[in-house]
């Protein structure tokens, strides 16, 4: 196991470390646009380049969905390929995302969480990647700035691997501005833990293919005779990739810890669940703050753990159920919406335990939408206020609850 050496910590914000751990992934083609608060970590990406401490081909395109269009074809062509955005920027991306998860690019990005307007807002919120779970990318979500050094190295370690695209999420100002402690890895260290792309796709003048031609729904046979896939097949090979994608995922967080010494084999992190009778699941620098109330709850004699959800696609049910098979409430936290229903991470952990032996009250809390300060003491508060759940005669409500002023 590696041993942390002090030398090697420097006092980083989020894109600053996201920035350093596409460089010392080798990447080899940026393509970015400028978006708040994402912005300084394709600049910092940039100066790299130009000072020839990345040897890469920065190219700087007129719009997001541009950007990701020039990955989808750096990818292809074999390259290693990096981009970040915000919000609408992400928005904007939409149809690339499709196509880069259904060529089965090992692209990865970084996604600086920002509120979708309307109204215009700049600051956090999870509304713009959560708005992309559905198009086929495996989304990580960092807690602090160490986590996002260490997930976008560990980002290519599993994209390349099940060829799938890898988003790697973390809060905007919260965490992209915020400067904290970072182990930087020697870059001979990351070369040994991550080895250069091998592409599953080729372009050779004397062996000419096309890819991702119009395809009918049905298998047909291709102009070498063999039965081709039809757009089904294709559909279920991406699904069946995500579903399988987590032991790709514990195994380059394993390989991580044997490398650098810091463990990333899971799906989840877990505070104090051993014993708690009460778990709060967030996700994000939110999970953190989720400690405090805790400390906050323990302090008044109540069993509260906390589950910091990391790997939100492929969603971990089972290791879900098993962490939380003694919980009598479940309070879950979301930083985003899904409008007329309720968080998607509550909709998640209902619909993993639905069917199973856990019969927990579940109990959903609105929070931080725009940027909106959330304290540890409210996180309590509204844990509290949940714990009246535990009687029989309480169901689960319908929509969730917000804390705000209204």
């Amino acid at each position: 196991m590696a041993v942390q050496r002090k030398s090697n910590i420097h006092i980083l914000d989020g894109n600053q470390a996201a920035a350093i751990a596409a460089k010392l992934s080798r990447v080899q083609v940026v393509a970015a646009y400028p978006i708040t608060p994402q912005t300084p970590l394709t600049e910092k990406l940039s100066h790299f380049v130009e000072d020839g401490q990345l040897k890469a081909e920065y190219v700087a395109v007129e719009s997001e969905h541009s950007a990701m269009a020039v990955c989808t074809s750096a990818s292809i062509v074999g390259a290693r390929t990096f981009t970040a955005t915000s919000s609408h920027g992400l928005a904007y991306m939409h149809e690339m995302l499709h196509w880069a998860a259904g060529a089965r690019l090992p692209i990865v990005m970084a996604c600086v969480n920002r509120a979708i307007g309307a109204p215009w807002n700049v600051l956090n919120d999870q509304q713009d990647s959560i708005s992309q779970r559905d198009t086929g990318w495996i989304q990580i979500y960092c807690r602090n700035n160490q986590d996002i050094l260490d997930t976008v190295i560990q980002a290519y370690r599993i994209a390349e691997s099940v060829y799938v695209p890898v988003m790697v999420c973390y809060d905007g100002y919260i965490l992209s501005h915020t400067e904290m402690p970072v182990d930087i890895p020697e870059q001979v260290d990351v070369d040994r833990y991550l080895p250069p792309y091998k592409p599953h796709t080729t372009l050779d003048p004397d062996n000419p293919k096309n890819y991702n031609l119009v395809t009918l729904a049905n298998p047909r046979v291709g102009v070498d005779g063999k039965l081709c896939h039809g757009y089904m097949e294709l559909r279920y090979l991406l699904q069946e990739a995500l579903q399988n994608s987590r032991e790709a995922i514990l195994h380059a967080g394993k390989e991580f810890n044997d490398v650098f010494g810091r463990d990333y084999a899971n799906m989840f992190w877990e505070d104090r669940n051993e014993d708690a009778e009460i778990t709060i699941v967030a996700m994000g620098s939110l999970a953190s703050e989720a400690i405090v109330a805790a400390d906050i709850l323990r302090e008044e004699g109540i069993k509260v753990g906390v589950l910091g959800l990391r790997v939100f696609r492929p969603f971990p049910k089972q290791d879900v159920v098993q962490a939380l098979r003694k919980s009598r409430l479940i309070v879950v936290f979301d930083k985003n919406i899904s409008y007329g229903s309720e968080g998607a991470t509550c909709s998640e952990i209902k619909s993993a335990l639905y069917g199973t032996y856990i019969n927990a009250a579940i109990r959903n809390f609105i929070v931080g939408l725009g940027g909106r300060d959330v304290k540890a003491r409210e996180l309590a508060e509204a844990t509290k206020k949940a714990i009246s759940s535990l009687k029989e005669t309480v169901t689960n409500p319908d929509y969730p609850e917000w804390i705000c002023h209204i």
